[in-house]
């Protein structure tokens, strides 16, 4: 009998850091400051030396983090935020939320990510934010995203990196390429808690200042309130359980690169035809979805999951075609983004994924018959 394959392998991960996740945990269950503890700033002053930004602000989740980033900007009922359209929700949400408008913009088919060449053509005097999302774990075009920002009065960028943290840029981080950089913590992340968790990092001392009181309700100090706020805190213990991942994330880091590639030259000797995702020679992609095309998707995922592959589909209809957003979006044509979500599938993918597995998977996809 063959060993269970998991899509994400989060028993492993926790196995191999059982000793220093138990020892964080512990330490606030000892000192009991579960809000705001000391961990929440030791996690902040870690991650901006990681990704080499002046500021980090930890708050309760990815979403928090881009709708917290959107009020510290100002965004307000009538005004426009460019997107892509192939994303999660939440890059969308968070601006129908304040009220503003989602501006769709296409992908470049090869990669999945917002096309820079198109953008320009979107913004209108009502353009008070780019949002573009490093999908897959592969950061966006951004030198030539923010060079069109620039030349448009300095718009605001937002680098929604809810799948790329750890990820390398024209040797910058990830987080660290645009006005402001949000990561999502959830469990599946490249760099995960054990509940909901994110981060946003800045180099602005303006912008880390309002983000940090709207965080906390809008606090400048205790029941002293300068603006309109959330409760958007993350909570110590998952600081705490992040502190401990961080101990072997670049390993982690190095271990997805790999896997990439040899997902990569196994599909390519065994002439299986899907169409692979393409990655820049001057980035990383950290793979938190190893995503492959193909025409037959259905029935591919269906022949995986009958031989104990699992597999994923991020995403099957994209957001201007979602129920809740055709009413509250520009309309506008984005071909090559619902072609995609007709096509991408994910394969297994976790630094913890062995060797003999990953040889598995390819040869239950070369059993496919295409």
């Amino acid at each position: 009998m063959t060993n269970k394959i998991n899509f994400i392998d989060l028993k492993a991960q926790y196995a191999a850091l059982k000793q220093s996740i138990d020892t964080r945990i512990q330490r606030v269950l000892d000192h009991g400051q579960y809000i705001m503890g000391p961990e929440v700033r030791e996690l902040e002053e870690k991650l901006e030396a990681y990704t080499g930004a002046k500021h980090c602000i930890t708050v309760a989740s990815g979403t928090e983090a881009l709708l917290i980033s959107l009020m510290a900007l100002g965004i307000k009922p009538g005004d426009e935020v460019i997107t892509t359209p192939f994303t999660f929700v939440a890059t969308a949400e968070v601006i129908v939320l304040l009220g503003a408008t989602p501006v769709f913009v296409d992908i470049q088919p090869d990669t999945c990510n917002i096309d820079p060449a198109l953008i320009e053509a979107a913004i209108t005097p009502r353009t008070k934010a780019i949002m573009p999302v490093s999908l897959y774990g592969q950061v966006a075009d951004m030198d030539e995203i923010n060079a069109i920002a620039a030349r448009h009065g300095n718009i605001p960028v937002i680098e929604d990196a809810a799948q790329s943290f750890g990820a390398a840029y024209k040797g910058r981080r990830s987080c660290n390429v645009s006005t402001i950089g949000c990561t999502s913590f959830f469990p599946s992340k490249p760099l995960g808690c054990y509940g909901d968790g994110g981060a946003i990092f800045t180099n602005d001392d303006v912008l880390a200042r309002a983000m940090r009181e709207i965080r906390v309700h809008g606090q400048e100090r205790r029941y002293f309130h300068t603006r309109i706020g959330v409760g958007g805190r993350m909570d110590t213990l998952q600081c705490a359980v992040v502190l401990a991942k961080l101990e072997r994330f670049d390993w982690e880091i190095e271990r997805r690169v790999e896997l990439g590639k040899v997902y990569a030259d196994l599909i390519k000797d065994a002439q299986i035809p899907v169409e692979l995702l393409s990655t820049r020679e001057d980035r990383s992609c950290v793979w938190a979805q190893y995503t492959v095309f193909t025409e037959q998707r259905d029935a591919f995922q269906e022949h995986l999951q009958s031989c104990g592959i699992p597999t994923a589909v991020h995403y099957p209809v994209t957001l201007n075609r979602q129920p809740a957003y055709q009413q509250v979006c520009v309309p506008g044509s984005t071909p090559l983004s619902e072609a995609a979500a007709k096509k991408v599938i994910s394969l297994p993918m976790s630094p913890d994924l062995s060797a003999d597995d990953q040889r598995r998977i390819v040869l239950v996809m070369a059993e496919f018959k295409f």
